[in-house]
Order: C-alpha cells, then structure tokens, then sequence
C-alpha cells in the first residue's frame, strides 16, 4: 500500500508541473475586446471606446501562443463580418497608441507571429 500511495503522490505531482499555468487567449475574449470597433471599422461610426479593447487585448496577449490565438481569431473575423475597412484595421493598433508584432489583416501569417 506504501508503494501505490508513492505512485499516486508523482502522478499528481506531474499532473501539476504539466498544467498550463493560464488559460489561452479564446477567440470570445478577442471579439468582446474589439467589439467596440466594429462600426468604426465598418465605417459606421466614431472610434470611440476601440482603443480600450485594443489596449486590453495586447495587455492580455502576452506569450506567443497568445498572440498567435488572437491573430487566427482577428483573421477568421475579417472573413466573417462584411465591409470591414482593412486600411483602418491594419493602421488600428497605431492610432490607439498599442504596438502588436503583426500587421492586422487577412493576409497575415499566424504562424510566424511572435
């Protein structure tokens, strides 16, 4: 009984050194970020609160896995909303003052995102 409480003592020891230490970055907390600049992008509207939710979101990307999340979930959204302003989009992170290490675009590789 010695031996299988040893056993089971390293597996939860290595269940825990093998646990992410935070969650990934999730495509939802990428659009609620920047739902706010959807009109501006569109041309519909003022800039208003976008800065926010850009500054949030590349305060919340932090290691590169991060930042290649958010970049394939900015991608897929340009695909999926109509009459976005890709000019706007790509100069976006500048006017807010943010810097991100990847032009915003569909065009973008995510994979070379560091």
């Amino acid at each position: 009984m010695e031996m299988a409480g040893k056993i089971a003592c390293f597996v939860v020891l290595c269940i825990m050194v093998a646990a992410p230490h935070a969650e990934a970055l999730t495509c939802g907390q990428v659009t609620s970020n920047l739902a706010p600049c959807l009109a501006y992008l569109r041309n519909t509207g003022p800039l208003g609160g976008c800065c926010g939710g850009v500054r949030n979101l590349a305060n919340s990307a932090k290691s590169t896995p991060d930042r290649q999340a958010a970049c394939n979930c900015l991608k897929a959204a340009a695909g999926a909303i109509s009459g976005i302003n890709f000019g706007k989009a790509a100069s976006l992170p500048g006017t807010c003052g943010v810097n991100i290490p990847y032009k915003i675009s569909p065009s973008t590789d995510c994979t070379k995102v560091r």
